[in-house]
């Protein structure tokens, strides 16, 4: 029998006014506790849509990134550079709880879709503003995306390096998601605080914001007047549990946090290689540090021997912190992964076998059945329809190329 419980936002009117990743998300997490989520397209559809068709980006069956983060969402195809265009958009805001955007500041002002314009016809409007740099400032107006401002401008890139080596790009979307959750939290935050006084208001974060927060363990050292950040840890880095290991099976091993006597002394002697514990360049803590590289150079050899389920076995059944580093190919076989609802089936087809879940989780809130992503302005129709508009006004917007 279906829970007869209303899920957590139903009722809940939003606005996405947005494309790309990091402020839709938001919406989409919305929809997934049972928002109404209304996805504002050009007719052309969101640019996100051709991110899974582009160079360098896995084949598949589908337009994987879209059916994962346009789920449980309707599309009206909406040409916001006429005037009947965003007259249409106003009427939606006229009636929703939450307008969430991430178009550029300069567009919002040319169009006047800013907070201070929007809650002229909606007091109770709540707002939700993701900007790539802020928004006040000499770099207000920039656009970014978070392969720069998150994680190249706030130090992340250049952190998680060796200092030998090149900083490395990240993955679409690495930084997005992320900051999609925190300005969800800004939403729910200001909903609660409309609860109690019945006022709309405007929240926002943004990808720089997010990518100092993610850095903070190491860049705030720098604001307590840290120096020499090259290497990170500079010491510590050479520590021999801070390195990776390859196994026969050309599979890395990580030990991390083996740092007890009775962790360490169990790992030497799995190696078989007690006796380096009484060479003086590893006798402490201390010398195993400043002796990393040459400790390292000796268990290197020693893992290259065998397959890493072996040393798995042997570690774990010692109580010896060990991982593997994870790849991509072993995500459908993670029984951790199902277990714990971060992969989770769609209710109707869609494609795939799984979508990502998000990571809020509210035990006492079910969450939405998932839904396919929409088609652009699949929805169009229907949603003018509701708002009002006869047949003859939508057909005369479709032939104006006011709608999609």
């Amino acid at each position: 029998m279906d829970d007869p419980k209303p899920l957590i936002f139903d009722g809940l009117k939003v606005i996405d006014a947005g494309s790309w990743v990091a402020g839709p998300v938001s919406a989409t997490m919305l929809a997934d506790y049972g928002a109404e989520v209304i996805k504002i397209e050009m007719p052309t559809g969101d640019p996100f849509r051709r991110l899974a068709t582009g160079p360098g980006t896995p084949d598949a069956d589908i337009d994987y990134a879209w059916a994962q983060d346009a789920r449980n969402k309707r599309s009206i195809a909406l040409n916001l550079k006429t005037t009947e265009g965003i007259a249409i958009l106003k009427r939606l805001v006229a009636d929703c709880d939450v307008y969430v955007t991430n178009y550029p500041l300069p567009m919002r002002r040319n169009l006047s879709l800013t907070y201070e314009d929007l809650k002229q016809i909606n007091k109770r409007l709540i707002y939700a503003s993701l900007t790539a740099y802020g928004e006040e400032g000499p770099e207000k107006d920039r656009e970014g995306f978070d392969l720069v401002a998150y994680w190249s401008r706030t130090g992340l890139m250049d952190l998680v390096r060796n200092a030998d080596a090149k900083p490395a790009p990240s993955i679409p979307g690495m930084g997005d998601h992320p900051t999609g959750v925190s300005l969800y939290a800004a939403i729910v935050t200001a909903l609660y605080q409309r609860e109690r006084t019945n006022e709309g208001s405007m929240v926002h974060t943004s990808l720089i914001a997010n990518g100092m927060w993610a850095a903070s363990c190491i860049a705030s050292a720098k604001f307590a007047h840290g120096n020499d950040f090259s290497n990170y840890p500079r010491l510590t880095a050479k520590y021999f549990t801070r390195e990776l290991y390859q196994t026969r099976d050309n599979r890395w091993l990580q030990f991390t946090m083996v740092r007890t006597p009775d962790e360490i002394a169990a790992y030497f002697r799995i190696l078989g290689a007690s006796h380096l514990l009484e060479d003086p360049r590893f006798q402490s803590t201390r010398a195993r540090i400043e002796s990393g590289d040459a400790l390292a150079n000796e268990i290197r050899p020693i893992i290259a021997q065998r397959d890493a389920a072996e040393w798995l076995r042997e570690f774990k059944d010692a109580n010896v912190p060990v991982s593997m580093l994870g790849t991509i190919d072993d995500l459908p076989s993670d029984p951790q992964l199902v277990a714990n609802a971060i992969l989770r089936k769609p209710d109707e087809p869609i494609g795939a076998d799984y979508i990502i879940n998000h990571p809020v989780n509210v035990e006492a809130s079910k969450r939405a059945p998932v839904k396919r992503a929409p088609d652009v302005g699949e929805h169009s129709e229907e949603v003018l329809t509701e708002l009002g508009y006869s047949n003859f006004e939508i057909e005369r917007f479709r032939k104006a190329g006011i709608i999609a």
